[in-house]
């Protein structure tokens, strides 16, 4: 079960919790023909990052870098807007399964407005092509673009690790809130792969 918090353009999730090591199921007998097998799990693979986002319809072009859960359990954003930030406890592109997550700030005070601010003028059928740390080029096209009420976000959906694989950008957008000094909303993009 994902847990997630919202403020700001910032989200946290609780880091996923190493599984018990099933135990190793004995043989039914000796007359038995079903054997004694391992329920070990395999070796996981080692992610591969993205390091790249474009999208040329809308001249969009984002360094990313790895990032994870800052001290007060919020994900962390890189503050530089012209930097996304991949959810390195989740899928990244060469996974089979899941949705792999990039952030970044819409704007800042320091930066001006942020490459991100344009996912709001996404088009679906838009191709949206990442770069990973391996120089592969996974591209895919967009499927939906919506702006949802932070508290409205469908948290374990858009951090799901186990459905088919998929992007999701997501950046701050909707009213700004003086009080609170953040967005309203969350605009999210999700994407998938071109190729199977």
């Amino acid at each position: 079960m994902t847990v997630l918090l919202l403020a700001g353009c910032s989200w946290t999730q609780e880091q996923p919790s190493p599984s018990a090591t099933p135990s190793q199921h004995s043989s039914l007998g000796a007359d038995s023909e079903i054997g004694t097998h391992s329920a070990a799990l395999g070796a996981v693979p080692a992610p591969t990052p993205p390091t790249r986002v474009q999208i040329p319809s809308l001249e969009v072009d984002v360094t990313v870098r790895p990032v994870g859960v800052e001290a007060d359990g919020f994900m962390e954003i890189p503050p530089d807007v012209a930097v996304g930030g991949w959810y390195k406890y989740g899928s990244d592109p060469a996974s089979d399964t899941g949705t792999t997550v990039i952030a970044a700030h819409v704007d800042s005070p320091k930066y001006g407005i942020g490459p991100f601010a344009a996912l709001k003028d996404a088009s679906v059928g838009a191709v949206v092509s990442v770069t990973s740390a391996e120089g592969v080029v996974h591209e895919y096209v967009i499927e939906s673009v919506e702006r949802i009420e932070k508290a409205r976000l469908p948290l374990d959906e858009v951090f799901d690790r186990e459905g088919a694989p998929r992007l999701a950008l997501i950046t701050c957008g909707g009213q700004f809130d003086y009080g609170t000094g953040h967005y309203e909303d969350n605009i999210v993009v999700i994407a998938i792969p071109t190729t199977p």
